[in-house]
């Protein structure tokens, strides 16, 4: 596949990684349809990339908002090839923090987004995608999945998060096995610490902090670079079933 034969959705793409993605798309030619729930900033970014792109406001957990946005963008685009999961959440929250549980409540809302939102959608993608054409290389699509390096180093209050992540990086070999015989790949990148609104708020004493757990480039990462790595996976039919790492060599501390 070529990213400039992408037809892609991409969900959480209106900001961070997924808006990086957004752009690399349309910029290597290809055609992006971003499912978010932020509604100004999805729509700011159509206004601002022109008509290779579409938003639809979905939650990646509802089952019938993701049909509609596929609806939407097959009536717009034609047949997608290429799905992109970004939505996800976090929070940091300890198992006991002064004699308190961790809320179960946040816990479930966690994993509910980043696990069963992002299997949500790749399920109902897969429908679809089963019954599309084959390209010459008798590939249907692809799908990418984003994990984090917390799936493998979890700290100090990322119980939530890391089992929500280490879910999506365990669940990628099987679907991959699943999907091999209908020509979809499935892929998944595990980034480390990325340059994205979750670090806007950050002093510049607490960036610099963070770069020096990082080896070499010894910096947060861009959204541009995972983006970089979309299009990798896009066009190397060989890769397929594995997580990668996007981390600069990190290996995170406990806290």
């Amino acid at each position: 596949m070529r990213v400039q034969d992408s037809i892609a959705i991409i969900t959480g793409g209106a900001s961070g990684l997924g808006e990086g993605t957004v752009r690399q798309i349309v910029e290597g030619g290809g055609k992006a349809s971003i499912l978010d729930m932020a509604e100004e900033k999805g729509r700011s970014l159509v206004e601002e990339l022109g008509e290779n792109v579409i938003f639809t406001k979905t939650d990646v957990t509802n089952e019938e908002e993701v049909k509609k946005a596929m609806d939407r963008t097959e009536e717009s685009f034609g047949s997608f090839n290429t799905v992109i999961n970004c939505a996800g959440i976090g929070i940091a929250e300890k198992t006991v923090s002064r004699g308190r549980a961790h809320s179960y409540e946040s816990f479930k809302k966690v994993v509910e987004i980043n696990l069963m939102g992002t299997f949500n959608v790749i399920r109902l993608v897969a429908e679809r995608l089963v019954g599309h054409p084959v390209n010459e290389n008798g590939e249907r699509g692809v799908i990418i999945n984003t994990a984090s390096v917390a799936a493998y180093e979890g700290q100090i209050g990322q119980a939530a998060y890391s089992a929500s992540k280490g879910g999506v990086a365990g669940m990628t070999l099987p679907i991959a096995r699943d999907l091999a015989k209908s020509g979809i790949r499935v892929v998944t990148i595990a980034p480390g610490l990325i340059d994205t609104p979750l670090f806007g708020g950050l002093s510049d004493e607490m960036r610099a902090s963070l770069e020096t757990h990082i080896p070499f480039p010894s910096r947060l990462g861009l959204p541009a670079e995972y983006a970089q790595l979309v299009s990798a996976i896009i066009e190397n039919a060989y890769l397929n079933g594995g997580v990668i790492r996007l981390d600069g060599a990190l290996r995170m501390p406990p806290q």
